[in-house]
């Protein structure tokens, strides 16, 4: 493959400034930080007939121009929480890259997967990568790459929405140098400490562990699998029609469940991913906003029906105080001595509820076969000690499961997600398919 072909494109836009990391920017940091990549977000799509270098050089413009976000870079000084420094004006290289001969899309997922495994320069480099495919003098293909630390997934969607339209007009909401300045306002600590008030209440509750520690050694350590269940999606939808409760809140409580009846331990910990959409002038900011609460709920014994409105209950404090400042939770954490490593997040699209009525997907119809796969196993980058995350999949349902096997093996990784199978269909009444 020849050298690629790189246009440079240059932006200016409003929003300059420096100042403290906000609250989500920290979270996202201390994750890079943690597990030593630069939390890459986005990958492939064609491209129409017609595009040009010069349509996708102007978008590329537009999205720095428009979204302080993406022209946000950081200032270290050792010991220092970093500084974001936004700036007004800046350029940015856009690389075009001639397939040849060769399959154009194998080429794009050549430059997707360089891209995401080249290190970001957060001090020098923007957050974002972006690169055109050309195959027979035509554009075929588009590759971009964005850092978690810039956006969320309510931020790209809201970073789309956007670019569908071009839209110029004034943006609204809370940018992430004015979020760090209400953080740090009389208000601000006033919300912060009273989150610190409940996460130190749970701390000082629960052991150090949420697993036992595993017997033996696992190699490679870090795991990620796959999880679809047709079984789990028809007893979930009836649970849900049963009682009321969002098939969110339904997951979590069987999350929950499962943990329990594996780990032995109780009460149960986990920590949800909270979006922080919900407060005031942060509906549709291109920016980084989710952070992990905390949730604790007593398991023991207790009938789902009665589960289920306990832990529907506790997630209305869960998430109202999964907006912390995280270098304050870290200390309280550092000195409780407890370990919360067991994630749950809920990424499924707004029509998730509309979904979860669709019909159930046909074997042989494209649909991922029943059961787990584990795709990779791996010694670098590390990942949180046990994430479950729930995906979009009309028809059927799919978690993805990843974990530290030197946190819980990859065999009680396993008896969570069927756990969570087998408590769903009794909880339901629902009799398994054979």
């Amino acid at each position: 493959m020849q050298a690629p072909e790189r246009v440079v494109v240059r932006f200016e836009g409003d929003g300059a400034g420096e100042g403290p990391l906000s609250w989500g920017q920290t979270e996202n940091w201390l994750a890079i930080q943690r597990q030593q990549t630069w939390l890459p977000l986005g990958g492939v799509q064609p491209l129409p007939p017609g595009s040009t270098v010069d349509g996708v050089a102007d978008e590329l413009r537009y999205l720095l121009s428009r979204f302080p976000s993406l022209r946000t870079r950081l200032r270290l000084t050792a010991g220092e929480r970093p500084t974001q420094v936004v700036a007004g004006a800046g350029e940015i290289t856009l690389e075009v890259v001639d397939a040849g001969d060769r399959d154009p899309g194998t080429v794009a997922g050549e430059v997707h997967d360089r891209y995401r495994d080249t290190d970001l320069d957060f001090t020098t480099q923007w957050p974002i990568r972006m690169a055109a495919v050309r195959s027979g003098g035509e554009l075929t293909h588009l590759v971009a790459l964005l850092s978690h630390f810039a956006l969320d997934a309510t931020g790209a969607a809201a970073m789309l929405a956007g670019v569908s339209t071009r839209d110029t007009s004034p943006l609204t909401g809370q940018q992430p140098l004015q979020q760090a300045q209400w953080q740090r306002s009389p208000a601000g600590q006033r919300h912060n400490a009273a989150a610190l008030r409940y996460w130190d209440g749970i701390l000082r509750t629960i052991g150090p562990r949420r697993f036992p520690e595993p017997v033996t050694r696992t190699s490679p350590r870090f795991w990620q699998g796959e999880f679809t269940s047709p079984e789990l999606h028809r007893a979930v939808r009836t649970i849900v029609r049963q009682t009321g409760v969002d098939s969110s809140t339904v997951l979590m409580t069987l999350y929950v469940a499962a943990i329990g009846q594996v780990s032995g331990i109780d009460p149960v910990a986990i920590r949800p991913t909270v979006s922080n959409r919900f407060r005031a002038g942060l509906s549709d900011v291109v920016c980084t906003l989710v952070q992990a609460g905390l949730l604790m709920v007593h398991v023991a014994d207790t009938p789902f029906d009665e589960l289920l409105e306990r832990t529907r209950r506790l997630t209305l404090p869960a998430y109202k105080y999964a907006y912390f400042d995280p270098d304050d939770v870290g200390e309280l954490r550092q000195r409780a001595a407890v370990d919360i490593g067991c994630f749950y997040n809920d990424r499924r699209g707004p029509n998730r509820e509309q979904d979860l009525n669709a019909a159930e997907s046909a074997p042989g119809n494209g649909a991922a076969p029943a059961g787990l796969r584990w795709l990779s196993k791996q010694d670098a980058p590390a990942v949180e000690p046990l994430f479950v995350h729930v995906d979009d999949a009309p028809g059927t349902m799919r978690l993805t499961i990843q974990l530290d096997a030197d946190y819980v093996s990859p065999t009680d990784g396993e008896r969570v997600l069927r756990g969570m199978e087998r408590i769903a269909v009794a909880a339901a009444g629902v009799t398994p398919h054979p």
